[in-house]
């Protein structure tokens, strides 16, 4: 329960509206209980009006009439009103839990964005997800119908229980005996209920990843013909959900007339027990009824004792997970404010660099300094710690010795959001939001005009290829690019890159997936804008980077080549086999 607390500051947030929902629960439970009375009243007017009639037939039954009627009357309008009150009830415990929900989400949320690249690396995305969906419904559950049907249960018995001891100590015992019993037997079922809902939604989670594998990799599993097994993948899958479903059911099942058995146990219990006591005169005849609406009144909150001590427990676990989620402190954090005059000079130090859940050692000692306006290249087999350069200039990781001076000053000292904001990153892996091509190119940039977004498609050399979908810009690319080719995509991830016109730009590897002409034209394209940047280019193709003003060439984390591409040819090392290679490789590509 200790991990509830930390939604202490929620409640104080929200306490006017709770305490106004405490108010309208004490308020229905007084026009639910003022119906009971008027009903022992009118039972006991009629067992008047039946000795009268029995003394005297004549007896004028006028009085007696309109004062039932006017019971009546009462006892639909404090129906009337106790539905009303219910609503504002709900109207606000239920509200109060909703907005909860969504300051949660929000400061969830902003954790995740806060945190840095390696906790991702770590956490798979369904856990991630759970954090913010499941885990969250769960205590929004305590803070909504737990708190209320807890105040109902709370205002019922207070106000109920000394009003059926005031009448007759012995029938409330008896009447009151089962509920005890019913609220345990609730408790019991509702935790294996839980249980088997937990187990259901896993197997909904695992049917859910499994269809979305496939659609992602429909591509695959038709080329190597596997749709029947696929098939039979999935009905195993849907088999296990199924059985575990009908677990469920059984066990709900049990629900509802284990309610009604104990029910009627008290209803009975009240008849008998109240029939003793008016035969022996303790109690009138009105008593009885009385008690019957009570039992009513009592067995659903008091069964709900059971259902919210579960959703308690339930509650409390998601809420440790939450507090321990928000308690991770990010590994890269903003330590300044200041604003950033980038004038676009970087520097690395004797950089070594150690993935920290990998334990691989990608850079080892690298020393470069790339001029402000100027052009590197980085160039090198896979593995040999391209990437990682790019990673640390960006600061998605920080170095594990060394420093990355950016303008003489040590990245780690540097307004982290106004250095990202001055870079152009095309990564690797170009990644597409679910958004139209004209969302995904102004991406880049805040409030993007039409004009910015069409000129940047132009730079990238994607323009073209827009143009020739139906729908143009307007084109939904589907989730991650699906519907565009490898190519299509990186250029769109250029264009995305280059609509700010930042003073550092970044390629990493971001013409793979096009062929040495588009290449050629892209390059073109950009040289204008790279020349009025300091650009950052990371490729293994040597005809991406030939034109660089300087190229290191890096193996295991290291430079063992580096200068312009004329030097290079002549040093007749690692660099010139490789522009060979590539050379013969696109001569037989075009025989």
């Amino acid at each position: 329960m200790k991990s509830l607390l930390a939604l202490n500051k929620y409640f104080y947030k929200y306490r006017w509206k709770l305490l106004a929902g405490l108010f309208f629960v004490a308020i229905s439970v007084i026009f639910g209980i003022l119906p009971a009375e008027l009903v022992r009243e009118s039972f006991n007017i009629v067992e008047d009006a039946i000795a009268a009639y029995r003394e005297n037939p004549d007896f004028d039954y006028t009085d007696l009439r309109n004062k039932l009627i006017l019971y009546g009357v009462i006892i639909i309008a404090s129906s009337l009103l106790k539905g009303l009150f219910m609503f504002f009830m709900r109207q606000t415990i239920i509200v109060v839990s909703r907005h909860i929900e969504y300051d949660m989400k929000n400061a969830i949320y902003d954790q995740y964005q806060n945190l840095s690249l390696a906790f991702y690396k770590r956490n798979r995305t369904g856990d991630l997800m759970n954090r913010i969906s499941e885990d969250v419904s769960r205590v929004r559950m305590y803070v909504g119908p737990a708190i209320m049907y807890t105040m109902n249960v709370s205002m019922n018995l207070i106000l109920i229980v000394p009003i059926m001891i005031y009448w007759s100590p012995r029938l409330s015992l008896y009447v009151l005996a089962p509920l005890p019993l019913l609220a345990a037997s609730i408790y019991y079922v509702s935790r294996k209920i839980n249980i088997k809902s937990e187990q259901v939604q896993r197997q909904l989670s695992a049917i859910s990843s499994f269809v979305q594998e496939t659609f992602s990799g429909i591509r695959v599993l038709k080329a190597y013909v596997r749709e029947e097994k696929s098939l039979q993948d999935f009905n195993e899958e849907a088999n296990h959900y199924f059985n575990r479903n009908k677990e469920l059911f059984r066990i709900n099942a049990l629900f509802f007339p284990l309610m009604i058995l104990l029910i009627g146990l008290s209803t009975i219990l009240t008849v008998y027990i109240g029939g003793q006591e008016t035969i022996a005169g303790n109690i009138e005849t009105g008593v009885i009824a009385q008690f019957i609406i009570y039992v009513n009144m009592l067995t659903w909150p008091v069964a709900s004792i059971g259902w919210v001590t579960s959703l308690v427990q339930r509650a409390a676990a998601s809420q440790e997970r939450i507090n321990e989620f928000l308690q991770v402190e990010p590994e890269i954090s903003n330590p300044s404010e200041a604003d950033l005059n980038f004038d676009g000079t970087i520097e690395f130090k004797d950089v070594s660099f150690t993935y920290p859940d990998t334990g691989i050692k990608a850079l080892n000692g690298l020393s470069f300094k790339l001029e402000s306006g100027k052009s590197l290249a980085i160039v090198g087999r896979t593995g040999s710690g391209k990437s990682t350069v790019a990673n640390l200039i960006g600061r998605l990781y920080d170095v594990s010795e060394g420093e990355v001076l950016i303008d003489g000053q040590n990245i780690k000292q540097v307004n982290l959001d106004a250095l990202r904001q001055n870079i152009g990153y095309v990564p690797q892996e170009a990644f597409l939001f679910s958004n139209d091509i004209s969302g995904n190119i102004g991406f880049g940039l805040h409030q993007a005009s039409e004009e910015q977004i069409i000129e940047a498609a132009k730079n990238a050399h994607v323009h073209d290829n827009i143009m020739e979908f139906p729908e143009a810009y307007q084109t939904k690319v589907g989730e991650r690019g699906v519907t565009l080719s490898g190519g299509q995509k990186q250029r769109i991830s250029i264009a995305r890159a280059i609509i700010k016109s930042p003073p550092l730009l970044i390629f990493d590897d971001c013409l793979s997936a096009v062929d040495t002409e588009t290449e050629e034209a892209i390059l073109s394209k950009l040289k204008q804008l790279i020349a009025q940047s300091t650009s950052l280019i990371i490729s293994h193709r040597v005809s991406s980077v030939k034109n660089a003003d300087h190229i290191l060439v890096l193996e295991e984390g290291r430079i063992i080549e580096q200068g312009v591409h004329e030097d290079l040819m002549k040093l007749g090392g690692y660099y010139q086999q490789m522009y060979e290679q590539q050379l013969l490789e696109e001569a037989s590509s075009k025989l």
